[in-house]
């Protein structure tokens, strides 16, 4: 399975956002790992327009199809805005549709309740996307794993949950790789 390539997607592009702390914590944990190669993918870094007020030629919205065709799964780091997914996530998940189709994912979530209302509603989302989501979601508590609700200081019982996802989610990745 060292084969297989996994994204890890910062689900947010605002200014001092925490996904970057959270991202690189997956990304150190994972690649102890040896089961994947494992990588950082940056929303930001695309410079996605917005979906439909675009003639389509932007250079980022190109690279982001090839980046998301050249992977096997993700790991997507979510921050509840609102009871959801961030804007940003949302339109650069809407880039795309047949790069995202049988691929699996895992979330990791973040904010006052954990995230869980985004989790859930990015499943939603990926659902319809045809990527099947792990069962084990790490939650984060701005309360309990941010410093000052700006500095990433994970409980250490999240470790266990972190290897769970990505136990699944290795594995689903690799079966799913069959179909495609």
């Amino acid at each position: 399975m060292a084969d297989l390539k996994i994204g890890i997607i910062l689900g947010s592009t605002r200014q001092g956002r925490l996904s970057p702390q959270v991202g690189e914590w997956v990304k150190g944990i994972a690649d102890k790992r040896g089961d994947a190669q494992y990588e950082i993918v940056d929303i930001a870094d695309y410079k996605l327009p917005f979906l439909g007020e675009t003639d389509g030629t932007e250079p980022g919205i190109k690279a982001w199809s090839e980046k998301l065709a050249s992977l096997d799964g993700f790991v997507f780091i979510v921050q509840e805005y609102n009871h959801s997914i961030t804007g940003a996530l949302k339109n650069a998940i809407d880039f795309a549709r047949e790069e995202w189709n049988n691929k699996a994912a895992g979330i990791v979530s973040y904010g006052s309740t954990g995230g869980a209302r985004a989790a859930e509603h990015l499943r939603g989302i990926l659902g319809e996307l045809l990527v099947a989501d792990v069962r084990v979601h790490p939650t984060l508590s701005l309360f309990t794993d941010f410093e000052n609700f700006t500095t990433f200081k994970p409980a250490d019982l999240h470790l266990d949950n972190m290897n769970a996802m990505l136990d699944q989610l290795i594995a689903w990745s690799g079966a799913l790789k069959t179909l495609r």
